[in-house]
């Protein structure tokens, strides 16, 4: 039965990650499969790879066939080149001993090219983050110096309206301060004119109180001749009437003495 070291699909959609397997080549590419031995994340930079080292040497020289993305992998890893020295050591090209020795060289370069390319990845990182944010301070420095600006003509402005306001209320004090002046003397000058006004209400009222007396005495004078008609009247009346007492008294008298 034919073998293959090949992924399997796992993850959402459109960010996936693979489980390396060993699996029949007849099954399907999620289904059954023999052995799990590693991880593949394609998502990171560089690409995150977990394997089992000596399993997946162990199914190249049981005969698995590794898939292409699998090959790229395991090249990678060393695993083929391992396999390849193992050959060699088998046919008697070289020692055990000189395929170790290879094999970690080969490592050792291998590793040190990793690690300088994610030095050089992370660096390049580093100055992307630094562009960008110059770029920022850039940008904001540009938006300060505006707003400055901008601050500068407003106060210059307020400045210039402000000047000409500051004198129309200086010469607006001043003119009302000389007003206040000027109208003081008029206000002493408007007492004595008050008085005269006082004075003059005074005998206006004493002349309308003189036509009332006037109306009390006439009224009183008529009073006193209706009182006088009526009392010569009744003096006439006694005159008239003692008359007549006196001629009866005198008729009486003449009668006794007849």
């Amino acid at each position: 039965m034919p073998t293959r070291i090949r992924l399997a699909r796992h993850g959402r959609k459109r960010k996936p990650h693979f489980h390396i397997v060993v699996a029949d080549s007849r099954a399907p590419r999620d289904g059954r499969y023999i052995e799990k031995i590693g991880i593949y994340n394609p998502n990171t930079n560089p690409a995150t790879i977990e394997l089992d080292f000596d399993r997946a040497l162990d199914w190249l020289q049981k005969g698995a066939q590794p898939s292409d993305t699998c090959r790229a992998i395991l090249s990678y890893k060393g695993v083929l080149y391992k396999n390849h020295l193992l050959n060699g050591v088998k046919k008697g090209a070289f020692s055990e001993e000189e395929a170790e020795k290879r094999f970690e060289t080969w490592l050792s370069e291998k590793e040190s090219k990793i690690e300088a390319k994610k030095d050089r990845l992370k660096k390049a990182q580093e100055d992307e983050q630094k562009k960008r944010l110059e770029a920022e301070a850039k940008v904001n420095e540009a938006r300060a110096a505006e707003l400055a600006k901008k601050q500068s003509e407003l106060a210059a402005e307020d400045a210039e309206a402000g000047k000409p306001a500051e004198k129309a209320e200086s010469q607006a004090g001043d003119d009302l301060q000389a007003e206040v002046k000027e109208e003081k003397p008029e206000a002493r000058e408007e007492k004595p004119e008050a008085k005269e006004e006082k004075t003059e209400t005074r005998e206006e009222s004493d002349v309308k109180e003189e036509p009332e007396e006037k109306k009390e005495e006439a009224g009183e004078a008529k009073g006193e001749t209706e009182k006088k008609e009526m009392a010569e009247p009744a003096s006439g009346e006694e005159e008239e009437e003692k008359p007549g007492i006196e001629a009866g008294e005198k008729d009486n008298t003449e009668e006794e003495k007849k």
